[in-house]
């Protein structure tokens, strides 16, 4: 069986076989292969997709054994480090068992080159949710993963053509961008920059009457945004928030919206696993695959 490993903000999340599992982010330090049973069954583990914070430092699908720094060009930046993450990415390499390792979206990847204004589109457990989504809405969509960050990406023939990270535009429930407040308490030395992005969201910003509200509202916008590149692509929705929001935002979108779960990226990892392992795919919504 073909397992996806979504390194997500809050958790790692494992599917693979129809089953899925996850370990919050602190308690994965201690985190063994056999803790995977619940996923296998049994059955033999034949290969694995996984994601690794930022993966800004590659932008093709690639062996974990090739990747320097775990995929990254430095483990500072935004974001909460826990260790568990990269203790999980030691044993996968550290097991024998053929692993891929999928990209984030940065300067480096092959997007629309208007996108690279921003050094960072995407972390790399985005493109198993965007390969969950082809899978359901065809070859062009956009997806918005609407959690603790809010990340929205557009799709257009099987390719993604770019989008919008967590410190760019809309804040999710926990990080959001840096706004004048927050650029001049850095500047002051009251806080860093990454603790200012780890309360930037409407969690710590509005009053609970209208943090719902607030969140459906510029999620809504990143996705009309991308409609501008893509007029007719159908919406889909992921991540522990989506839920909440899918009304408000299919009604300021005057569309229905697809609505999926916290575990879409991790099964559209597996996919690429299988994909890549047993059907010798070169390319994942235009990023090649190079082993």
């Amino acid at each position: 069986m073909f397992v996806g490993i979504d390194h997500g903000t809050t958790a790692m999340r494992f599917a693979g076989g129809g089953r899925v599992f996850k370990i919050p982010r602190a308690e994965a330090v201690s985190f063994q292969l056999s803790d995977l049973t619940c996923l296998t069954k049994g059955e033999e583990l034949e290969g694995f997709a996984i994601t690794y914070s930022m993966g800004d430092n590659f932008s093709e699908i690639t062996h974990i054994s090739a990747l320097k720094n775990r995929g990254l060009v430095s483990r500072d930046g935004a974001g909460e480090h826990t260790g568990g993450g990269t203790h999980v990415f030691d044993i996968i390499r550290d097991s024998g068992i053929p692993t891929i390792a999928i990209p984030g979206l940065h300067r480096g990847s092959n997007t629309d080159t208007r996108f690279k204004v921003y050094s960072h589109q995407a972390s790399p457990e985005k493109i198993g949710l965007a390969y969950e989504v082809a899978s359901r809405l065809g070859p062009d969509f956009i997806v918005s993963d609407i959690s603790s960050n809010t990340v929205t990406l557009l799709i257009r023939d099987e390719t993604i053509i770019g989008g919008f990270d967590a410190c760019v535009f809309a804040p999710g429930w926990v990080h959001g961008a840096l706004d004048l407040d927050a650029i001049r308490a850095i500047d002051a030395g009251q806080l860093t920059a990454n603790d200012a992005f780890l309360r930037a969201g409407v969690r710590d910003n509005l009053d609970a009457s209208v943090q719902i509200s607030a969140l459906a509202m510029f999620a809504a916008m990143e996705c009309a945004s991308l409609r501008l590149l893509a007029p007719q692509a159908p919406i889909a929705l992921c991540g522990s928030r989506a839920s909440s929001v899918s009304e408000e935002i299919s009604s300021l979108l005057k569309c229905n919206v697809l609505i999926l779960d916290e575990w879409t990226a991790a099964i559209g990892l597996s996919l690429i696993a299988e994909d890549v392992f047993s059907k010798n795919v070169k390319a994942i919504l235009g990023i090649p695959v190079r082993l």
